[in-house]
């Protein structure tokens, strides 16, 4: 029996996975994602996933980018909003902590697979089931040119021994 779908490994987590599932074609190399989030990461900063030639990519080297960010709430959550939160949040690839205090949510992840933009965005979607406003006190907290900058540093600068 010939079996076509050997599984290949998601560039972004490492996460086997059916060569199929949120596939692309990049530089004549087919890519497949384990989910849109790690897709996403890899379209917008391949080289940190597939590195240049003759140069391993910081993922590869098995480099973590971990971020820690303290998002003020103008409000305190319920403790079946914070709950909601908390799970939501830490559903996500690259999430490696969340808790949440009476007005702030501290959450720790690794930059290579999440982004302040993408917590937003999950953010944004969990403030629908929060209440009105929610989501536009949120958003005055994100700053997301560092951690371009960063990311843009890490994927253009060479990395490994020499």
């Amino acid at each position: 029996m010939n079996d076509r779908h050997e599984l290949i490994k998601d560039p972004v987590c490492g996460m086997m996975v059916d060569p199929q599932a949120n596939a692309i074609e990049y530089l004549q190399m087919h890519f497949a994602f384990c989910s849109t989030q790690c897709k996403n990461r890899f379209i917008e900063n391949p080289y940190l996933y597939i590195g240049y030639p003759g140069q391993m990519a910081p993922n590869q080297e098995g480099m973590e980018v971990v971020k820690r960010r303290r998002i003020p709430l103008s409000h305190s959550l319920s403790t079946e909003g914070a709950l909601i939160v908390e799970q939501e949040l830490s559903s996500m690839m690259g999430i490696k902590d969340v808790r949440i205090t009476e007005d702030t949510i501290v959450i720790t992840y690794d930059l290579l697979q999440a982004s302040l933009e993408l917590i937003e965005t999950k953010l944004a979607a969990i403030g629908a089931e929060l209440g009105s406003n929610w989501t536009e006190r949120l958003r005055q907290a994100f700053i997301h040119q560092s951690e371009e900058l960063e990311i843009d540093s890490l994927e253009t600068k060479p990395h490994g021994h020499g």
